[in-house]
């Protein structure tokens, strides 16, 4: 039993055969989703398919990339809407982004606070984007006791000085497709250290396909092969790390 705790599945790439990649995830022992939403837009589709499958909940949030299209009306219009669904079980995904720097640094700044607010004043676990900027994201995390309520970053590629911060924060740290590939020995060397009760998996679908799909389109079923990696690394058993990552999700998530 898998848990997939970060995925894109409103994208636009799933538009012609969603139901099946669904479906296919199940088939391939994937028994939960968390879709994810990074704008506004995405949040109502996320929202939608949480509705339409028992098995999919939604994260609310607006990544850093698109926080400068965006007022607090979406804040607004977040809490409301995470206050009357109980499919909606995080915010996220909300953080910062210093390698393509699509919205000013400081406005990404303001916008993660601004969201680690709303997260606390929900009690919600939050889900954070953390690219190139990981002296920024802790100081941020430490300053808001941002893990009060539980959190997770998202596709964890940060240092072990990193990684000590977050799990002292609180929070947990998931892993994606890129664990499977040859250039990614410091996060093999992470996961070899990181605590397995705090380690979830993911597959940010339709991105960070792992091998041995890679250069294909991402999916759900494919979180199969970072929990086979993370057990080959930690000398464990599938099933185990299966069992254990899925408990994690449901530990953070509060389901």
């Amino acid at each position: 039993m898998l848990f997939d705790t970060h995925a894109h599945i409103n994208d636009k790439r799933f538009n012609t055969d969603r139901e099946q990649v669904i479906s296919s995830a199940k088939d391939c022992g994937v028994a939960y989703m968390l879709n994810v939403s990074y704008d506004e837009r995405s949040v109502s589709q996320s929202i939608s398919l949480a509705g339409k499958y028992p098995f999919i909940y939604a994260a609310i949030g607006i990544h850093p990339h698109y926080v400068k299209n965006h007022n607090e009306s979406v804040l607004v219009k977040m809490e409301q809407e995470y206050l009357e669904n109980n499919k909606i079980v995080a915010v996220g995904e909300i953080g910062l982004d210093f390698y393509r720097d699509l919205s000013p640094r400081e406005l990404q700044k303001e916008w993660f606070v601004k969201q680690i607010h709303l997260a606390k004043k929900l009690k919600a676990p939050i889900i954070v984007h953390n690219r190139e900027s990981n002296d920024a994201s802790v100081e941020i995390i430490k300053a808001e006791n941002a893990g009060e309520y539980g959190g997770i970053i998202h596709s964890f590629s940060g240092d072990k000085a990193m990684l000590n911060a977050v799990l002292d924060a609180g929070m947990h740290i998931s892993f994606s497709g890129p664990v499977t590939y040859k250039s990614a020995a410091d996060i093999r060397e992470i996961i070899k250290i990181a605590p397995i009760d705090r380690i979830l998996i993911e597959t940010d679908c339709p991105y960070l396909t792992p091998e041995p799909y890679r250069g294909r389109r991402n999916e759900p079923a494919y979180v199969r092969f970072v929990a086979e990696e993370i057990a080959r690394i930690k000398k464990m058993d599938f099933e185990e790390v299966a069992e254990i990552t899925t408990q994690n999700a449901f530990d953070v998530l509060k389901l």
